[in-house]
């Protein structure tokens, strides 16, 4: 076993799913509550957006994941600072040992937190699965594309979101954005895994380090990538509207996928 696999699999803390919409920014009063939770630059760059659509998605997003920090460590929303790194991947300063990623879609945000585990997420609208299916030679892998091709209809379709945001959220999760080539990494679906990660040998990783899994909520597709921890548990929480209390949604048909 990886030895980052080993240290990691002592961890059993949950992780922590968070959504919201960014159609609950309508509201002025709430958008303008919201807002006051972000630091300086974060409200520099709210404003910078030329549309109001990815306005609302920048504020819920950075909103979300001030108040999703703030349930699990005693420190209030407002009060977080955060740093990118070369590749633009925000983390906590001081380190708090919490680690969390992004994800936003015109009508879903996401966090992902996680104690001492790199993590990543994706989301997206299933009704992007077309446009996902055009993309596809150019950002999925030769065998991704002929599992691809053995399928038709609605079943081609699902498959390219789910790679789509599998993909994503790997590449989310090492750090390194679109600087990671996609089509060197591969999600083979079929098998006794059910789906396997394989990553040519120049991305200097091992698939056996990740578990994976694939959630559908109010018509989004989620996937969650996150170092191997065997007995961590998922957990769903929604702010809706932000800056409710949240409630714990029930997680359904969840599987984790990984290397044996």
């Amino acid at each position: 076993m990886d030895s980052r696999v080993a240290s990691n699999a002592k961890s059993a803390k949950p992780l922590q799913l968070w959504l919201a919409h960014p159609g609950d920014l309508l509201d002025e009063a709430n958008a303008q509550a919201c807002a006051a939770l972000l630091d300086e630059e974060e409200r520099a760059r709210w404003q910078r957006y030329r549309f109001e659509k990815n306005r609302r998605e920048y504020l819920a997003t950075h909103a979300l994941a001030r108040i999703a920090l703030s349930s699990i460590h005693p420190l209030a929303p407002d009060a977080w600072r955060f740093a990118a790194h070369a590749y633009g991947k925000p983390s906590i300063q001081p380190d708090c040992g919490l680690r969390f990623n992004l994800s936003n879609a015109p009508g879903m945000v996401v966090c992902l937190i996680a104690h001492g585990l790199e993590v990543g997420v994706d989301v997206e609208p299933v009704a992007r699965a077309e446009r996902i299916l055009a993309l596809a030679p150019q950002v999925f892998s030769a065998l991704e594309v002929a599992q691809l091709e053995d399928l038709s209809g609605p079943e081609k379709l699902d498959r390219a979101v789910s790679l789509w945001t599998l993909k994503e959220a790997y590449i989310k999760a090492r750090g390194m954005g679109l600087r990671l080539p996609l089509r060197k990494v591969s999600f083979v679906f079929g098998g006794a895994e059910g789906i396997r990660l394989e990553l040519e040998p120049d991305l200097e990783d091992e698939a056996e380090r990740w578990q994976f899994c694939l959630l559908d909520h109010a018509a989004h597709r989620i996937a969650v990538m996150t170092e191997r921890s065997p007995e961590a548990e998922l957990q769903m929480w929604k702010a809706l509207p932000l800056l409710s209390p949240p409630k714990r949604l029930p997680v359904s048909a969840k599987r984790w996928f990984s290397q044996a």
